[in-house]
């Protein structure tokens, strides 16, 4: 359960809905343009996204290149790259899609600000969460954080120089990665904790998902390829 303010809405889409459109492998509520799916159908389930959850306007949707750029997404007038969004404006929708990599939701307790950012290891451990969280200009223990939906360690292998980036970057990501059978695994919910612990955060929910195994609930990219849809994670204040 995450513990934001009642004026604090969250949301994280399934792969299936009832009036989805998208057919095939990205049946049936796939949110992305990018990948192989109908144009037709994808504005179709954005068209199903807004009215069925109640959206006050449409998502603010974000070029994802899995980089560290943070922006506000009430100054957007037209697709640009990011991975991460933040508003102190009612009614602005911060959005990121994705199909493994990690949903980072963030708000302050007072409910005046919300972002989102798109996590994968490379976004992470490029200063992606940190610059979300630094976009807010408060105290750590003034902010909450819930994780949504992303692969989960023990079926995210990754190579030695991704381990190697990331203790680089900081040792205390060690208790981030698993080893079994000469591979390393990496516990991306955990990694975000390391970052967010480094900012006097506590109040973190969620991380307790698994998008590659929970196919009947999410796409995933390492379990489906090229032919994965993408969920949506928004965030909202009414």
């Amino acid at each position: 359960m995450n513990h934001f303010p009642n004026n604090v809405k969250i949301l994280s889409s399934k792969r299936y809905i009832h009036g989805g459109k998208s057919s095939g492998n990205f049946d049936n509520f796939n949110l992305a343009l990018h990948v192989n799916d109908s144009r037709v159908n994808v504005i179709e389930n954005r068209k199903t996204l807004k009215v069925q959850f109640d959206l006050p306007s449409d998502p603010v949707w974000i070029n994802q290149t899995h980089s560290s750029t943070c922006i506000d997404a009430a100054l957007i007038k037209k697709l640009v790259d990011a991975d991460a969004s933040y508003t102190s404006k009612v009614g602005i929708v911060c959005a990121v899609l994705t199909a493994d990599c990690l949903p980072i939701f963030v708000s302050n307790k007072d409910g005046t600000m919300v972002g989102i950012a798109h996590a994968g290891w490379r976004g992470l451990v490029s200063g992606i969460i940190e610059n979300l969280i630094k976009s807010f200009s408060s105290d750590g223990d003034n902010l909450v954080v819930h994780l949504g939906p992303a692969i989960s360690k023990k079926c995210f292998e990754v190579g030695d120089e991704v381990k190697s980036l990331y203790l680089s970057k900081n040792i205390n990501f060690e208790r981030s990665f698993t080893r079994n059978k000469n591979k390393n695994y990496l516990d991306l919910y955990d990694a975000a904790r390391v970052i967010l612990e480094g900012f006097q955060i506590n109040s973190i929910s969620g991380g307790d998902r698994c998008t590659f195994q929970e196919s009947n609930n999410f796409y995933s990219y390492r379990r489906d390829g090229i032919n994965s849809g993408r969920m949506a994670h928004l965030i909202w204040m009414t």
